[in-house]
């Protein structure tokens, strides 16, 4: 389900919730029944999580004032991947 956002002529902005992809074109307004014309609206993004919101910030800012990169990140310890014992048939064939 998603919200869809509607304008009444008398009563102002409502929504109303529909399967999502349909969408009527008209809705009837809550308040005076009257129908009301489906409008776009910009996507609530202040609900997206804080890395999400500092994600598309530091976008914007390295869009106009780009990052200068003075060292390599410190280098992590890398665990070696566990490799499992073979099994009888498979150790007569040759190794790589």
């Amino acid at each position: 389900m998603a919200i869809y956002e509607y304008r009444c002529g008398t009563d102002g902005p409502f929504e109303i919730t529909a399967a999502l992809g349909a969408p009527p074109r008209s809705a009837a307004c809550p308040a005076c029944n009257r129908d009301g014309e489906r409008i776009f609206s910009a996507p609530m993004l202040t609900t997206a999580p804080r890395a999400v919101v500092a994600a598309i910030d530091r976008a914007e800012k390295s869009r106009h004032e780009p990052e200068v990169v003075t060292s390599l990140p410190p280098a992590t310890h890398r665990r070696a991947t566990p490799v499992l014992p073979l099994t009888p048939t498979l150790r007569r064939l040759p190794r790589p």
